[in-house]
């Protein structure tokens, strides 16, 4: 994986979505109130290498739903765009994951400790019900209230929906019901495995799958998808606390290569300036619409004492080892993006992480943003808007957390 160097930089790089748009992140504040984004719920008493499992089954997902749960099939087009700190991004390879081998999967060293699937999906998950700390223009509600309404359910598919409120009549600037939730566990190794049949698209929408620990910064942040109105390029970011000399090298050695555009090199992030070291992934089908259209497909991420890799699978291209839950990472080639242990301690500044998945709206940087993506009018518009929402929804099929 490319290497991770310790550096004399103290500063790190702004990203821009579009002109003049900085890329602002969701943190807690040291004394765990919220500044920006948090992990809130998680909790404390976790251990690192959980051992629990549940068990289910599950088949494709619709890529909408009503507050029933029932589905429909529509997808809208993409508006494409990206970001980057310095106005152009650093192309590595012309592919995202590149095509795994046919290594057996008989020699996967990685067993199952916590699956998250079917009819007990939401079991080991806490639901956020705080004030949005990006500042959209969403209500996060609790388990009961976002069941009730079809906003977190599972379908007889066993496929979990996650979804934004798309029926409800919103004043222009306004605020939508959605859903935020965090693992009761916290990690800090393992291989995650995240199998998605759609992801939230639709003008304002934010939606991010990530993890996070305790008194952010310090603990880390891992941000595996992430984007913000239609984009058609995903997100992959790492942020680092106080203390850290981490930065990612845009010229990796071959055996260290990843496939997707380099953003920002300079992991070390705080309030006032916390745009990490991240990649967008060149496919077109990565975020939202495309990645909809395309079935939506699998997010891996290997997180371990060497570094942090993430793969991203089409759903026409999802590993035989994967599906069969013997996972053999060593067999998947390059990955989309990586950074490397080298100089930069991974286990002292990423641990103790719950892993999130939420959708806001509007907000710090999809309604900063929003005069550039191509949306019309604007995004205090756009909520009062139903119809786009309607599509504002994760479905997943699973959630597979492997330990060695």
């Amino acid at each position: 994986m490319p290497l991770v160097t310790a550096s004399a930089e103290r500063t790190t790089h702004d990203l821009y979505y579009g002109p003049g748009h900085r890329l602002v992140h969701k943190r807690l504040a040291a004394n765990g109130t919220c500044k920006t984004r948090s992990s809130a719920g998680a909790s404390s008493s976790a251990i690192a290498s959980p051992s629990s499992s549940a068990s289910g089954s599950h088949s494709t997902s619709p890529s909408s739903i009503n507050p029933s749960g029932s589905a429909s099939a529509s997808h809208s087009s993409s508006a494409s765009s990206s970001r980057s700190s310095s106005g152009s991004a650093t192309k590595s390879a012309s592919a995202t994951s590149s095509a795994p081998s046919s290594t057996s999967s008989s020699s996967s060293k990685y067993k199952l400790a916590d699956l998250h699937e079917g009819s007990t999906f939401f079991d080991e998950w806490n639901f956020f019900t705080g004030a949005d700390p990006t500042h959209g223009n969403v209500n996060f509600v609790s388990q009961a209230s976002a069941s009730k309404a079809g906003l977190a359910v599972v379908q007889s598919d066993n496929t979990a929906i996650i979804a934004v409120d798309s029926t409800s009549k919103v004043a222009a600037g306004g605020s939508r019901n959605s859903v935020r939730i965090s693992s009761k566990k916290l990690y800090s190794s393992g291989l995650f495995i995240a199998d998605f049949s759609h992801m939230p698209q639709g003008c304002g929408t934010w939606p991010a799958w990530w993890s996070a620990g305790p008194n952010w910064p310090s603990a880390g942040e891992i941000d595996i998808i992430e984007g913000v109105n239609d984009q058609a390029n995903n997100q992959y970011t790492l942020h680092s606390g106080t203390g850290s000399t981490c930065t990612l090298s845009r010229t990796p050695a071959a055996a260290e290569a990843f496939t997707s555009n380099v953003l920002g090199t300079t992991c070390l992030s705080n309030d006032a300036s916390n745009s990490g070291c991240g990649f967008s992934d060149p496919s077109p089908t990565s975020f939202g619409p495309g990645f909809n259209a395309a079935g939506g497909g699998v997010f891996a991420h290997l997180w371990d004492s060497t570094g942090i890799k993430i793969w991203r699978f089409a759903r026409s291209a999802i590993p035989a080892d994967v599906t069969s839950r013997t996972p053999n990472p060593s067999g998947w080639g390059t990955p989309a993006a990586a950074w490397g242990g080298g100089d930069c301690d991974i286990q002292s500044h990423f641990f103790d992480h719950a892993l999130t998945l939420d959708t806001t709206v509007c907000g710090d940087w999809a309604g900063d943003a929003y005069a550039q993506s191509g949306c019309p009018g604007t995004c205090a518009q756009m909520m009062a808007n139903a119809t786009n929402f309607k599509e504002a929804n994760w479905g997943v099929k699973s959630i597979a957390i492997y330990q060695l």
